[in-house]
C-alpha cells in the first residue's frame, strides 16, 4: 500500500480484511532494527490505554481527531475532536475494554494496527480488530476502526449500552 494509494475513502471500502492484508503486504514496523516513529507512537498510545488513563491519552490526540467506530449501535460514528474521543473511552472504560496488539505496520502517515479486542464487565465480547490511524505531526489525527465479527460488536454494545425508554429519551432533548 502506497502513501498515494491511501485515502480516507479508500481505507473505510477496504474493510478490515482489506486492511489487514494490505498492512501484511505493505508498510513496515521496523526501519534499520527500530520502530517507525508512527508505529512507536502508538506502541506508546497503547501502553497509556492499558492504564485507563484518560488524561495521559489525551497527548496522543490532534485537536481536530475524528475516530470513527463503526456499526449500528449506541457508541458508533465518528467522533470529532478530543472531548468526544475521551468520552468514547470512558464509555468503553465501563466495560472494561482490553487490547492486546498483535500486529502494527506503517507506510508513510498511516499506522495499521491488527489486535484482539475484549470486554471484561460483561465479558463476551472477543474479536479481532483493525484499525488505521493517520499521524501527523506526531499526533493522532484520524482513527477508524474496522471489526472482524460487526454483528458481534453491535449485539454487545446494545447489550451493555440500551437506549433509555423512548419517553425519557424524549424528555431529555427538550
Amino acid at each position: 500500500m502506497t502513501e498515494r494509494m491511501v485515502s480516507r475513502a479508500n481505507l473505510l471500502r477496504a474493510g478490515g480484511a482489506g486492511l489487514a492484508a494490505a498492512a501484511l503486504l505493505g508498510g513496515t514496523a521496523q526501519a534499520g532494527g527500530r520502530d517507525h516513529p508512527n508505529v512507536a507512537l502508538i506502541r506508546r498510545y497503547y501502553a497509556a490505554y492499558a492504564k485507563g488513563d484518560l488524561r495521559a491519552l489525551r497527548e496522543f490526540f490532534a485537536p481536530e481527531i475524528r475516530w470513527t467506530i463503526p456499526g449500528h449501535h449506541p457508541l458508533s460514528g465518528t467522533k470529532v475532536g478530543v472531548r468526544e474521543v475521551l468520552a468514547f473511552f470512558a464509555e468503553l472504560g465501563r466495560a472494561g475494554f482490553r487490547a492486546e496488539v498483535l500486529f502494527l505496520g506503517a507506510d508513510g502517515d498511516w499506522v495499521v494496527d491488527l489486535h484482539r479486542g475484549w470486554s471484561t464487565s460483561p465479558p463476551g465480547l472477543d474479536i479481532t480488530w483493525v484499525l488505521a490511524y493517520r499521524i501527523q505531526r506526531g499526533k493522532i489525527v484520524e482513527a477508524i476502526n474496522f471489526a472482524a465479527d460487526q454483528h458481534a460488536a453491535d449485539a454487545f454494545f446494545w447489550q451493555r449500552y440500551p437506549l433509555a425508554p423512548l419517553p425519557d429519551r424524549l424528555l431529555r432533548t427538550r
